[in-house]
C-alpha cells in the first residue's frame, strides 16, 4: 500500500517521499482515511507508530482543500483565522509535531507555529499577530496567549488532543476543559492516547461525537525487535552497574529513565564524574537547555541522556540502540512507552532494566501487562543481597508506593523473586 492509495494529494505524497517514507504504517493506513472522511476519531497508538503523520497529513489536506474563512480582527490587527489546533503535553512534543507539520506541508500554502512555556512570550505574540493556520501548543501557554487576546479559537476546524493519557497524568484536565469551552461547536476532533484509563474514556465521551475507533496494537504490545532484560542489583549499586554496562559494552547512545528530577540530576553528575558525558532533561530545566541536550543526543554528540517520563515525551530517534530503566516506572504502561523509543522502523534495540528489591511489585505488574516474563541476568560482581529489605518508593509527586515483601532467589540457574505485594 502506498500513501497515494490512501487518498492523499500529490503535494503531500511528494513531501512524504522527500522525508524518506514510502509505505504507511498501520496507524497511518487506518487514521488517514478516517480523518479525511471528516468525522471524529479516537485512536490508540503507542509512541513510535507514526501517529503524528496519521493526523497531520489528512489535516493538511483538509485545510488546503477548503479556503480559509474571512479574516478576523484581534485588537487592532487583522489576520487570517487559526484553523487547526494541536494540543500536546510537553514542549518537546509540541516542537516535534510542529516540525512534522512544516515538513509535510512544505509544498502547501499553510503556515504553522508552536507555542509553549519556558521561552519568551513576545516573539510568539508577534508571530501570532501575523496570523497562522495551524497552531501546536501546550495547554498553559495557549491559555496565556488567549488571555492576552493573541489567539482566537472560534474558527478552529480541526482539533487534535495528542497523548491524552499523559495530559491527564500531568494534571492538565482543568486547562483542557477550559480550551474545550473556547472552541466552536462545529469542528472535527481527533484524540490520540497510548492507554485508555477511565479518565481518558470520560474525556473522550465529553469531546468526541460518534467517533471512529482505531487501536493499532494492544495496550500491552511491545515491539518484537526490542530485546528486553532485567539486571537484578542492590539499589546503592545501580550507579556502578550502569557505568560498567556503558563502558564495558561501549554504548554510544543511551537514553536513561529515572523516576524523579532529583534522581536524574544526581545520576547525571555521577556519570560525568565517571568520564561518561551525560545531560539531564526534566521540567526544572530551561527550554533552551532541554532543546540543546536533545539536539546533541539526536546528533550522536551526547553519549547519555537522562530523562524523566514527562520530559522524554517528544524524543523521537529512529535508530536509538539502548534504553535503560534506571528506575522502573510504577505505572506499567509507562514501561511500554519508554522502551518503545528503541527498536523503531524495523531496527533492533535493547531495553535494560536495573531492578532492586524495592521495585519487585512494579516488575510483576509490568510482566502481567506484557503477559510474559522478562529475562533476568545477574551481572558478575553485582549480585543482589538476598537479605536486602525493601523500602518504600516515592514518585515525582511524592506519592509513596509500598514495596513488595520478598527477595530474589536463584532457581535452576535463573533469578526469580518470591514474595507478595504489601
Amino acid at each position: 500500500m502506498s500513501f497515494s492509495s490512501l487518498g492523499l494529494s500529490d503535494a503531500l505524497v511528494r513531501a512524504v517521499t522527500e522525508q524518506g517514507y514510502t509505505t504507511p504504517t498501520p496507524i497511518q493506513r487506518q487514521a488517514i482515511p478516517a480523518v479525511l472522511a471528516g468525522g471524529d476519531l479516537l485512536a490508540g497508538a503507542q509512541t513510535g507508530t507514526g501517529k503524528t503523520a496519521g493526523f497531520v497529513l489528512p489535516m493538511l489536506q483538509r485545510l488546503a482543500k477548503h479556503a480559509a474563512p474571512t479574516a478576523v480582527s484581534a485588537s487592532r490587527n487583522t489576520r487570517r483565522p487559526l484553523r487547526a489546533l494541536i494540543l500536546t503535553p510537553t514542549r518537546e512534543l509540541a516542537a516535534q509535531v510542529e516540525a512534522s507539520v512544516r515538513a509535510y506541508g512544505r509544498h502547501m500554502k499553510l503556515s504553522s507555529m508552536a507555542v509553549f512555556g519556558g521561552v519568551g512570550i513576545h516573539p510568539q505574540t508577534a508571530q501570532l499577530k501575523r496570523g497562522v493556520d495551524i497552531l501546536v501548543a501546550t495547554p498553559g501557554r495557549l491559555l496565556d496567549h488567549h488571555g492576552q487576546r493573541n489567539v482566537e479559537l472560534s474558527h478552529i476546524e480541526v482539533f487534535v488532543l495528542d497523548e491524552a493519557d499523559r495530559m491527564l497524568d500531568m494534571g492538565f484536565i482543568r486547562d483542557i476543559k477550559r480550551v474545550f469551552a473556547l472552541l466552536p461547536k462545529r469542528r472535527q476532533n481527533l484524540l490520540f492516547s497510548a492507554t485508555f484509563p477511565d479518565e481518558v474514556k470520560a474525556l473522550a465521551d465529553t469531546l468526541l461525537d460518534r467517533p471512529a475507533m482505531i487501536e493499532v496494537a494492544p495496550r500491552s504490545a511491545t515491539v518484537e525487535t526490542i530485546q528486553q532484560v532485567v539486571h537484578p542489583v542492590d539499589r546503592d549499586r545501580k550507579p556502578d552497574l550502569l557505568t560498567t554496562l556503558i563502558s564495558r559494552n561501549d554504548w554510544r547512545q543511551v537514553l536513561v529513565f529515572t523516576r524523579t528530577k532529583h534522581g536524574a540530576d544526581k545520576l547525571t553528575r555521577r556519570l560525568n564524574a565517571d568520564a561518561i558525558r551525560a545531560l539531564a532533561i526534566h521540567g526544572n530545566k530551561s527550554q533552551s537547555v532541554r532543546t540543546r541536550a536533545l539536539a546533541e543526543f539526536k546528533d550522536g554528540d551526547l553519549r547519555v541522556l537522562v530523562a524523566t517520563d514527562i520530559a522524554a515525551r517528544g524524543i523521537d530517534i529512529d535508530q536509538l540502540p539502548h534504553v535503560v530503566n534506571y528506575d522502573l516506572p510504577n505505572v506499567p504502561e509507562d514501561y511500554v512507552h519508554r522502551i518503545g523509543r528503541t527498536g523503531r522502523a524495523g531496527a533492533t534495540g535493547k531495553a535494560i532494566s536495573l531492578v532492586c528489591v524495592d521495585e519487585h511489585a512494579f516488575l510483576r505488574d509490568i510482566e502481567r501487562l506484557l503477559r510474559k516474563p522478562i529475562r533476568r541476568e545477574v551481572i558478575a560482581g553485582f549480585e543482589p543481597d538476598p537479605k536486602a529489605v525493601a523500602q518504600p518508593v516515592f514518585n515525582q509527586r511524592g506519592r509513596r508506593h509500598e514495596p513488595a515483601q520478598g527477595q530474589w532467589r536463584a532457581e535452576r540457574g535463573r533469578v526469580r523473586f518470591s514474595g507478595r505485594s504489601a
